[in-house]
């Protein structure tokens, strides 16, 4: 997280400055020395879908009743979520090439009502936060308070914990139609904790570099691994497994105390190919077996398999392409993420016992 302007630019490696315009600010969940090395082979599109801002957040809290935030889309039209707190507020749509200003007032009925209505689940009430859609490529410009006071979250205005979900286009949330319909996200509203998404579409393909940084990065208390769909046509089972060894030994080897779930491919059309000689057909059982027996030979207990057809039981969940889930399937699968690593962890839903009986989202 970088913290400029008073405001904490969440899931955001690097501020760069933007092409045209003067003066905006690009975010990027990587820095651009990994997103320069990214690749396997002949396959190197993550150098350029690296630069997208999914799960990308500008969180500030401000004084006054009313603020004006400047921003500008890259290449395309993008669209930007305010939230207060978790109360969805507003939409907007950035049009590509020119700044626009989004002036935003406090919701008229928040001082209406008790307290106890607005009771803090991952975030406070008071926290501005705005959010972009998945292949949104955004700078920042401005903030203006118009006078009044504004700064970053304090810790205690945001989740205690933080969730790294590394993984493919279905990890980074391809197709949703909506930015906090992803499976990842849907669980991390669940369970409480906030995340930082670290998936690359077409391009989780386990880079030494890529595992290099994200055990270097000390903002994360446990990690998702979503591995195998990238690789299915690009790798050898050997190859795959070399990798897998390596991200999973590099990761643990990093933060030995930390919960790690590996997970293998969810179901998808590789899995009812008529040709079963073709590559994905081929390749995607012999890597969901590699998956489990790399994370059985690790040995830590800290370290978990998860298997991807637990969490995408229902194939009407796929969209029309047959690999990437539609905002129905993700949110069916963030409800078995979050309950599987909520009995894993331990964790409190806020504000809920921890009985299964009384955890109804699940």
């Amino acid at each position: 997280m970088i913290v400029r302007d008073s405001i904490a630019f969440h899931n955001v490696a690097e501020l760069e400055p933007a092409p045209g315009l003067g003066g905006g600010l690009r975010l990027q969940r990587f820095p651009a020395a990994l997103r320069e090395r990214l690749g396997f082979k002949h396959h190197s599109r993550g150098r350029f879908f690296s630069h997208r801002a999914s799960g990308c957040e500008l969180r500030f809290v401000t004084a006054g009743p009313f603020v004006r935030v400047s921003l500008s889309a890259q290449e395309t039209d993008a669209t930007v979520f305010v939230y207060r707190g978790d109360h969805a507020h507003s939409r907007h749509t950035l049009p590509a090439g020119v700044v626009t200003h989004l002036f935003l007032e406090d919701p008229p009925f928040f001082a209406q009502v008790e307290p106890s209505m607005l009771r803090q689940h991952r975030f406070a009430q008071n926290v501005w936060r705005l959010a972009f859609n998945q292949d949104a490529q955004v700078a920042y410009h401005h903030l203006d308070a118009f006078g009044h006071a504004a700064r970053p979250p304090a810790p205690a205005e945001t989740p205690a914990r933080t969730w790294l979900a590394y993984g493919s286009s279905i990890t980074f949330g391809a197709n949703t139609l909506h930015p906090t319909n992803t499976y990842v996200h849907h669980a991390a509203h669940l369970l409480g904790v906030d995340a930082l998404n670290q998936g690359i579409p077409g391009s989780c393909l386990c880079e030494p570099e890529m595992a290099a940084h994200l055990a270097a990065r000390p903002d994360w208390d446990f990690a998702t691994l979503e591995l195998g769909v990238n690789l299915v046509e690009l790798a050898t089972p050997g190859e795959f497994e070399s990798r897998v060894r390596h991200l999973l030994h590099t990761l643990h080897r990093a933060r030995p105390d930390a919960p790690i779930f590996v997970l293998n491919i969810f179901p998808n059309r590789a899995d009812h190919l008529r040709d079963r000689l073709a590559p994905a057909a081929v390749n995607t059982p012999l890597f969901n077996a590699i998956v489990p027996r790399l994370v059985a030979e690790l040995a830590s207990p800290r370290v978990r398999f998860i298997a991807g057809h637990d969490i995408l039981t229902d194939l009407s969940g796929l969209h029309t392409d047959l690999i990437h889930p539609s905002d129905e399937g993700h949110l069916s699968m963030g409800r078995k993420v979050g309950w599987i690593t909520y009995r894993a962890l331990g964790l409190v839903c806020p504000g809920t016992p921890r009985t299964k009986s009384s955890l109804p989202l699940f």
